[in-house]
């Protein structure tokens, strides 16, 4: 089953968020709209854009954002993949795949090559440069890591974690539901 990644609008009209009724009126007032305190979507990519900015901060030093390390990470731990695959493992669409990806090729660090099945797709590969370079960043998610922890506490850290796993792994529909 095909993965995907959290799309705010769809979420929103899934929850029925944002589309208030309001009786021959077009105009909706503020009093009919939900809380954004309310909204999950919103609260996960607040959190995940705090964390991501943190983390990206420890890697900064050795040129590396988080992303970019994730991607590094997983080329190493399971070899070559097409960018189907790694897009599907990173819960990521192609596209957005395809932006982290090119500083990663520009400078050495991944090599793209024709897939050896099937020659029209594209496989990823970890260059020595890129494993010198991911092995550099290690230092600094190991910090950020348990900065984290520290600060978060170290068991409600896992517990986040675990929950943040489950949550990728739900089953949500891919169609809204119909407004009616």
């Amino acid at each position: 089953m095909p993965r995907f990644g959290l799309d705010i609008m769809r979420i929103c009209a899934q929850l029925r968020v944002g589309t208030a009724k309001v009786k021959e009126e077009k105009v909706v007032t503020s009093d009919a709209l939900p809380r954004l305190e309310e909204c999950t979507c919103l609260a996960v990519r607040q959190a995940a854009r705090h964390v991501t900015q943190f983390y990206d901060r420890h890697l900064a030093p050795v040129g590396l954002r988080t992303t970019q390390f994730s991607i590094l990470a997983r080329l190493r731990r399971h070899g070559a993949m097409t960018i189907n695959a790694l897009a599907e493992e990173m819960v990521m669409d192609r596209t957005t795949l395809g932006r982290n990806i090119l500083p990663l090729e520009r400078d050495g660090l991944i090599s793209i090559k024709p897939g050896r099945t099937d020659r029209r797709s594209k496989e990823l590969r970890l260059t020595n440069s890129g494993l010198e370079r991911l092995r550099a960043g290690f230092q600094g998610w190991k910090d950020a890591q348990r900065e984290f922890a520290t600060a978060f506490g170290n068991e409600r850290t896992v517990g986040l974690r675990a929950l943040l796993h489950e949550v990728a792994a739900t089953n949500l529909p891919l169609e809204a539901a119909a407004a009616g």
